[in-house]
């Protein structure tokens, strides 16, 4: 087995590496307190002469439990898996979080998925970690369990940063209020969105700054705002400066991202771009002319430049799926 390989729930027994060792836990924007738990799934597996994968679940439990409520993820399936390939890890296993999975006890989880179907040697967690009908499993429950089963069990305490616990609630509450350096000291990196680039109304390019949009997420909550933003296109990074928002000087319309990169040019429409966030430059503002709004333009570039500037190699650390 080479590279990063993904497990599913369709994925033959024969297929499974017998003995590895998990990292259990949702792993939403794979953050620093993620990245302790997989740390000590990396350090058991050295010592057990095992691989190591992470075991998560999708969709996220929250959006089976409560599908009428906004869920705003840090990272969509594929981009989280991408995050965790740039780890070290030798894969993941993806479960589907469905109506059996949610009636399942702790113990069954333990004992038909962790036993008999992957046939773990070891399990890290996190502190707050729980799992099973009525989240009945816990990180206790585990280390009670472990020596009888033969299974190592790591369990990771919180991460903080300046007394405050790092957690994926903290990073939403972060980016919703623009404080993007805040969410990359919790993240360990930029946090960042893909998506395909559409066409839009064109007005950037009778400004002088043609964009290119893309449609985040409808939960997406990142404060509406101007940002310094880092692109990749494949292999290749560009820089740029990105408007979140509604547009209120024109439309008021639906939430939009429009990157403009610095010395560009070219045809994008289709392409799928990771667009990274390094810096919030201003909240999003209605201007009474178009040249006042070109003149904040001009403003708005210069900052961005500089930000990316002094922040030369920041991307997200991203790995390839096989």
């Amino acid at each position: 087995m080479t590279g990063f390989t993904v497990i599913r729930d369709t994925t033959p027994a024969a297929e499974i590496p017998r003995g590895a060792v998990v990292a259990m836990g949702n792993f939403d924007g794979v953050h620093l307190g993620h990245r302790a738990v997989i740390e000590a799934a990396l350090q058991m597996g050295r010592a057990h002469g095992k691989p190591a994968f992470a075991l998560t679940f999708e969709p996220h439990p929250r959006t089976f439990f409560s599908p009428n409520s906004p869920q705003f993820r840090l990272s969509d399936e594929t981009n989280k898996l991408r995050l965790l390939a740039g780890t070290g890890l030798a894969g993941a296993v993806v479960m589907t979080f469905d109506k059996a999975r949610a009636g399942t006890s702790a113990q069954d989880f333990i004992h038909h998925d962790l036993i008999g179907r992957l046939g773990v040697s070891g399990i890290a967690v996190g502190y707050d970690f729980h799992f099973g009908k009525g989240r009945a499993g816990s990180p206790s429950l585990l280390v009670s369990e472990g020596p009888r089963l033969g299974i190592e069990v790591d369990v990771q305490a919180h991460v903080d940063i300046e007394e405050r616990p790092v957690s994926s609630s903290a990073i939403r509450m972060a980016l919703a209020e623009g404080q993007i350096d805040e969410a990359t000291a919790m993240l360990g990196g930029p946090w960042f969105v893909s998506g395909e680039v559409i066409h839009g109304e064109k007005r950037g390019r009778d400004l002088g700054y043609p964009t290119a949009n893309i449609r985040l997420d409808k939960n997406c909550s990142l404060k509406h705002g101007i940002y310094a933003v880092r692109v990749g296109r494949g292999a290749e990074r560009l820089d740029g400066v990105a408007s979140f928002g509604r547009r209120p000087t024109f439309d008021n319309g639906a939430p939009l991202l429009e990157v403009f990169l610095f010395d560009f040019k070219g045809d994008l429409y289709g392409t799928v771009l990771d667009v990274a966030f390094i810096g919030f430059i201003r909240d999003e503002l209605k201007f009474d002319s178009i040249d006042a709004l070109i003149r904040q333009m001009d403003d708005d570039s210069a900052r961005a430049r500089a930000r990316l500037a002094a922040a030369p190699d920041a991307f997200p650390k991203l790995g390839v799926i096989d």
